[in-house]
């Protein structure tokens, strides 16, 4: 509420705060920046948890997340040499290697110390089942769901849409659960939340909205009804099952490969290809058009969208932060073509190998996944 906003900036200014907890967004408002700034000196770490959306949604939409490194520098600065440097910190669970080097880019990070652990579960079975039809893949979900007895699960779809569609088809079968995406009001989410923590609600059926933060170990299963765009979605989310040890399964319905009959993940995974390209195309008009040395407000007046696209720029190495609201064009040329950042997970569908096998290498860790066949996934089961 405003009364408590007032009151957290006031203890802020007062030097009364052990720990602030806030997102990019809020630390980079006009308000809390000047006040932050004025305790600069008392701040001395700066923890960055869920590092992974520095990738997954600094480029998309939250582009305020590239600019986090900058944040870091501007409370650095000025500092007595007797005040402790401000240090820094990121964590996530879903990290390859690419997303490690975005990381350390962003955050403008040098030579840092990095703590690595296999993502490997051995109580974690993953599957991928094929469905031609819409009527298929809701009745794979609903026989999955039936043979998981009463364990806690989680159904993730790709849209808001989706969630609501499948929540409503789910309770006409008779299930109690709920929908659960970013449409919601905070007082919903929080109160399915809480509905599905308590056990009132076995299951939730909710977009990738859901489930940062929230830590549930003896959720049993997860069942992607749709494919996730990116493999580091995929693997974030299916981490959420069996925390507690216990076994746990882990189902991704995907239409089959030609999507003739059902091309609704095709479809999918084409427009988000189509949105990158949207993206690339501003940012390479951008480049070439912007003034080398400018602020971000004045750029957003000329152009609403321009932020994504400086996001961009930023993560191709063709823009700097000097401050978190000023930049600096590093290069005009033409920009790199934009990955195809659902490929990887279209190829951990396509596998005939252990798919943990497939995890471990596609996340850099090579070494662990020599040789490994876990035994307990849908490909070595079939080879067994």
């Amino acid at each position: 509420s405003r009364e408590q906003r007032q009151r957290t900036l006031s203890l802020l200014e007062r030097g009364q705060l052990r720990l602030l907890y806030l997102s990019p967004e809020s630390l980079l408002s006009t308000v809390l920046w000047e006040r932050l700034r004025s305790v600069a000196p008392q701040v001395n770490r700066l923890v960055v948890d869920e590092a992974h959306c520095i990738t997954q949604w600094g480029s998309s939409f939250r582009p305020v997340y590239r600019r986090l490194g900058a944040a870091r520098m501007a409370l650095a600065q000025g500092r007595a040499p007797t005040t402790p440097a401000l240090a820094i910190a990121a964590f996530t669970a879903t990290a390859d290697a690419k997303t490690q080097q975005d990381i350390q880019q962003a955050l403008d990070l040098h030579q840092p110390r990095v703590f690595r652990s296999s993502p490997y579960r051995r109580n974690l079975s993953v599957g991928v089942t094929r469905v031609y039809t819409v009527a298929a893949r809701r009745d794979r979900l609903l026989s999955f769901i039936r043979a998981q007895s009463n364990n806690s699960g989680l159904v993730y779809t790709r849209s808001r849409r989706d969630s609501e569609a499948l929540a409503l088809w789910l309770t006409q079968q008779g299930f109690t659960t709920a929908a659960y995406h970013a449409g919601l009001s905070a007082q919903e989410r929080r109160q399915i939340e809480q509905r599905w923590l308590s056990g009132q609600l076995r299951f939730t059926i909710c977009t990738s909205a859901f489930g940062m933060g929230v830590d549930k170990s003896d959720v049993g299963w997860v069942c992607h009804f749709h494919p996730p765009l990116t493999l580091a979605e995929y693997l974030q989310e299916i981490g959420r099952a069996g925390r507690n040890g216990q076994s746990a399964q882990a189902l991704l319905i995907a239409s089959e490969a030609t999507g003739l009959l059902d091309p609704t993940d095709k479809q999918r995974t084409a427009g988000f290809m189509r949105q990158m390209q949207q993206q690339h195309q501003l940012a390479q008009r951008l480049v070439r058009s912007l003034p080398r040395e400018g602020k971000l407000q004045d750029v957003l007046q000329q152009e609403p969208q321009a932020e994504l696209a400086l996001a961009l720029l930023h993560r191709q190495g063709a823009l700097v932060w000097l401050d978190p609201f000023c930049y600096r064009l590093t290069t005009q040329h033409p920009l790199s073509a934009p990955v195809n950042a659902a490929s990887a997970l279209e190829d951990y569908l396509a596998t005939r190998g252990c798919r943990w096998h497939f995890l471990l290498a596609a996340f850099g860790f090579g070494r662990e996944a020599q040789g490994l066949r876990c035994g307990h996934c849908d490909r070595c089961l079939k080879k067994s």
